[in-house]
């Protein structure tokens, strides 16, 4: 029983974020992040072998085998899902562990929260990487109003609409687009913005965060379109900004 649970109290919920990629946890988790997860028995992940490699490299000390994993991923039935928080009800805690960064941003597991709070489960969210924010934090653009967009559209067409609504946006209210892609399609992505994009309207890539090889840069769309990085399989974050005063 987790200190200050009385009997009979439910489980918690912790959202523990992970690592972004090949870094040691000690380098970017908080301690009190890895001690709530060395001490979780069930926890929830997009892919078992991704947790199962976390939990070796903080140093597990008991088999990994003895903790209860569900999996939570586009394959996943409502019906599974509705399962994952039964424990929770015999007062066991439930970690929630995105396969890179935050829980629940640009991640399946907001359902699990949304449950969760439906059932009177507390849900506690725990310190770590995110590549979003940390993104931000780096481009030097507006920290004040910001909008994050996801995934932009696939196909052509509709990808150049959206991406001129945003750039409109962001020249109309100066307030900073954020917006990811999957790595295997960053050069598509990187021009089409650099094809609809106006020449003066700035844009922030940052790459590989938190990695030794950690790559943000910002600049004018301009200067993009004389140096495309190589970014082809390498997760990215893409941040578009005015050059409007700051509101």
């Amino acid at each position: 029983m987790e200190i200050g649970q009385t009997p009979g109290s439910k489980g918690k919920l912790y959202l523990i974020p992970t690592l972004l990629g090949e870094t040691l946890p000690e380098m970017v988790l908080p301690a009190r992040t890895i001690q709530i997860l060395l001490s979780l028995d069930i926890l929830i992940v997009e892919q078992v072998r991704t947790a199962r490699r976390l939990l070796s490299k903080i140093h597990i000390q008991r088999p990994i085998d003895e903790i209860l994993f569900f999996e939570l991923n586009k394959h996943t039935s409502p019906f599974e899902i509705n399962s994952f928080l039964k424990p929770a009800f015999e007062g066991k805690s439930i970690g929630l562990l995105s396969e890179a960064g935050t829980p629940c941003v640009a991640d399946p597991g907001a359902v699990v929260v949304e449950l969760a709070h439906q059932s009177g489960i507390k849900v506690i969210p725990l310190t770590g990487p995110s590549s979003i924010i940390l993104a931000l934090m780096a481009s030097g653009f507006n920290g004040q109003s910001f909008a994050f967009h996801g995934y932009l559209p696939i196909q052509a067409n509709e990808r150049e609409r959206v991406i001129r609504n945003i750039e409109k946006t962001a020249i109309t209210t100066s307030q900073t687009q954020i917006f990811i892609e999957t790595p295997y399609r960053n050069m598509q992505l990187f021009e089409a913005l650099v094809n609809h994009c106006h020449p003066d309207t700035l844009m922030c890539i940052a790459m590989n965060i938190s990695l030794e090889n950690e790559y943000i840069k910002s600049q004018t769309i301009e200067v993009w379109r004389k140096q495309a990085p190589q970014m082809h399989k390498i997760p990215a974050v893409f941040l578009i900004w005015s050059q409007q005063k700051r509101l």
